[in-house]
């Protein structure tokens, strides 16, 4: 077991990779009452293309990540949620356009609740009739979504966004697309991405280390799995441009919903490159559009916006973009007031005072995130299938310097790449 010391964060890191090729994980952290563990495949919602190193290429229908989160959690016993709270534990999971976590939290009991996740995961069980009841079960989800505006127009944004690249296709896929699952499709999926080599286990809490990982050991020894090859994906080749400037959808809203941002083209960025645009980008939008900045003070004084606006910035390795807005009024004016806006801080440029409150800013609020070990799961788990270490934060944020940041503000607003999505209660648009 390697020991990795972060002296800079004050926290210790133990790792072990296991013959089946398992990467485990374990973050004692001393006086904390609950434990929190996640156990992660690097398998979403995008990776609907794929071939194992020596196999067959194969396509597979949309949702099919999610719809298989679905079904792990029922066993030939029953629910395994059930078991989960007989052990006092608290479990879930999700899948997002690029990992699938299933997780649970306790205070006690943590053996048996680490016990019970590697097992359940490590034993799919699908069956025909279980399929097809799940179709409907998720049938009823998706078109549940289509009612959510907050929901249409967050992906309303993506899908105007992209052309062919699949994280603008919903991550629970259609009716149509789910209607295509099959147990079969299920089981060459799991088999494929849920191999211990593409799925990392990290436990977070008041935990013996050493203890934690002779429990996995043991157990992962206990299982037999067969040697397995890299998995490629593949993605057609996404235009620089946005697919569309707008998108409106009608719905019963009492304000209009309205998301923008721009799509950046794509760009080989990776591990620590990746992290560092990232958070450059943080404070960037720190910067211009937080509740402390000249801008959003502006827009609020002219009602164009209210405490519902907000921002943020998702970037992978073959996608990425920024999101920005919130309830208004006028979603068109809104748009285009922030555009003027930001070209007014693009020809003054970003004043070195307002980079350096930001960025000390970002480092508090990634601090105060270590006391929290929900979030220091989700978020080690998340970087780390992006080649990024969660600890390297504070260092690439302490790195980042005022050009840094003054150059993306130029690079990525371009409003040729802008698009937006609106809903509103008005069937003649926005």
């Amino acid at each position: 077991m390697q020991v990795i010391p972060y002296p800079h964060v004050k926290e210790t890191l133990y790792t072990e990779q296991l013959p089946n090729g398992l990467s485990v994980f374990i973050l004692p952290k001393e006086g904390f009452q609950k434990t929190y563990a996640t156990f992660s495949t690097k398998y979403g919602s995008i990776d609907n293309h794929f071939q194992v190193e020596g196999g067959e290429r194969r396509k597979v229908p949309d949702g099919i990540a999610h719809f298989l989160e679905h079904k792990m959690f029922e066993e030939p016993t029953g629910d395994i949620f059930s078991v989960f709270a007989a052990q006092g534990a608290s479990a879930n999971a999700f899948t997002s356009f690029d990992r699938t976590v299933y997780l649970f939290s306790a205070t006690g009991h943590i053996k048996e609740n680490l016990t019970t996740l590697l097992n359940f995961v490590q034993n799919p069980y699908f069956t025909d009739e279980n399929v097809e009841k799940e179709k409907g079960i998720i049938g009823q989800e998706i078109n549940m979504y289509k009612d959510n505006p907050d929901w249409r127009v967050y992906f309303g944004l993506i899908e105007t966004m992209y052309h062919v690249h699949p994280v603008h296709i919903d991550i629970a896929g259609t009716v149509e697309s789910i209607g295509k699952i099959t147990k079969e499709m299920l089981y060459d999926c799991y088999h494929t991405f849920y191999h211990p080599s593409n799925m990392s286990l990290f436990v977070v809490g008041r935990v013996e280390p050493e203890e934690i990982m002779e429990l996995v050991r043991q157990n992962q020894a206990a299982k037999s799995f067969k040697a397995q090859g890299e998995i490629h994906r593949y993605f057609d080749e996404e235009p620089a441009a946005v697919k569309a400037p707008r998108k409106v959808a009608v719905l019963p809203v009492s304000l209009p919903k309205c998301l923008f941002g721009c799509k950046e083209p794509d760009q080989p960025l990776r591990g620590r490159e990746m992290l560092k645009r990232e958070l450059a980008m943080k404070v960037l939008l720190d910067i211009l559009v937080s509740p402390s900045s000249a801008i959003y003070q502006k827009l609020y004084d002219e009602q164009l916006i209210s405490d519902s606006f907000g921002s943020e910035y998702n970037i992978a390795e073959n996608y990425a973009f920024t999101v920005m807005g919130g309830d208004t009024k006028d979603p068109e004016k809104l748009i285009s007031r922030v555009q003027e806006e930001i070209d007014r801080v693009k020809s003054e440029g970003i004043a070195v005072s307002d980079f350096d409150r930001s960025k000390k800013k970002k480092i508090g609020a990634f601090l105060r995130q270590l006391n929290s070990p929900e979030a220091i799961a989700n978020e080690f788990t998340k970087y780390r299938f992006k080649g990024i270490e969660l600890f390297d934060i504070l260092p690439v944020y302490e790195e980042l310097q005022h050009a840094d940041v003054n150059e993306l503000l130029h690079s990525h607003f371009d409003w040729n790449r802008l698009a937006a999505s609106i809903v509103t209660s008005d069937s003649n648009g926005a």
